[in-house]
């Protein structure tokens, strides 16, 4: 059986996770600050160029490779597309179309879909502790819809756009996970942008009206659109990807549940939302799922050797 160290979140990696989900989870409110100012695929080819340039300037002043070997490409190309593309167009227009708080909770229902996505195809093992971390995380989730489920069923698009953007990631936690790149991870996620924001940058250019403009912004807009452009796509993603790569997809996938809780709780500071009690409910819900792969294992401890015979008279 499985469940040991090897089946919990990397401790050298909490740092990264703990910085993680604090700018993801603040992002949310961000993200719908930038959406009052500047069409979605106009705000995502502009945050997705920044992350790539921001991530190879890093790889170059490491001296990091960034040559995608020939090999590598087409499994590139498809993690491109399910982690860049189908995430930030599904994503942005479900923001668009119901409370940021609510969008980011229904996005994060994507740990449940990598646990069992690890489980099919990876085989990693479905054992007691990962199942109860899905049952607490997941009960968290609900709770802190309680009483938007009506505003969830009144805006059925937002709903559907953030559970296919939280398959979509899911299925690219796996893929990395079963497909490893040679590259470090810098240049593997500047890569992802650059391959996976092509379509984006296609559909801002024949799909939208607007502008690139970040000068043409309000300042709310504006101040939301650099907090994307340097730090969700600088180096979020950057610290998305070193998990990814690390963890089992299922811890990879319950370690990211506390993105939604501060996601609701910054927009109750940016947007002016007001937590309830369920809000705070929510929250011990989900620390208690974070704990199941953030503790190691206990492992059985080892019988005491039984005592050496003596010949009677012995000393």
């Amino acid at each position: 059986m499985k469940d040991d160290a090897s089946q919990t979140f990397p401790p050298h990696l909490i740092g990264v996770l703990v910085a993680l989900t604090l700018a993801w989870g603040f992002n949310w409110p961000m993200i719908k600050l930038s959406l009052a100012g500047m069409a979605p695929m106009h705000f995502r080819t502009l945050c997705l160029a920044a992350g790539a340039v921001v991530l190879f300037t890093m790889a170059a002043a490491r001296r990091l490779p960034w040559r995608m070997p020939r090999a590598e490409w087409r499994r590139l190309a498809i993690i491109s597309l399910v982690n860049i593309t189908v995430w930030n167009i599904l994503s942005v227009h479900g923001v668009a179309l119901m409370a940021s708080g609510r969008a980011s909770i229904l996005g994060y229902t994507m740990p449940m879909w990598a646990v069992l996505l690890g489980t099919w195809v990876l085989g990693e093992p479905f054992t007691r502790r990962r199942a109860l971390g899905v049952a607490l995380g997941m009960a968290g989730m609900l709770l802190l819809l309680g009483a938007e489920l009506q505003a969830v069923g009144r805006a059925p698009a937002g709903a559907l756009f953030m559970i296919g953007a939280a398959i979509g990631w899911a299925i690219a936690i796996v893929l990395i996970r079963k497909w490893p790149t040679t590259l470090p991870t810098t240049s593997f996620a500047a890569w992802q942008m650059v391959i996976g924001g092509l379509p984006i940058l296609a559909l801002a250019l024949f799909t939208e009206q607007g502008s690139f403009n970040l000068f043409a912004l309000a300042p709310g807009p504006m101040f939301g659109v650099l907090y994307n452009m340097f730090i969700a796509f600088g180096f979020c993603y950057w610290a998305f990807t070193k998990i990814a790569q690390t963890a089992p997809a299922g811890v990879s996938g319950l370690s990211s549940l506390m993105v939604p809780v501060v996601g609701v709780f910054s927009g109750a500071v940016v947007l002016g939302e007001t937590p309830r009690w369920s809000d705070y409910a929510a929250l011990v819900l989900v620390v208690g799922s974070l704990a199941t792969v953030l503790i190691p294992a206990k492992r059985p401890a080892r019988p005491l050797a039984p005592p050496t015979e003596r010949p009677a008279g012995s000393a």
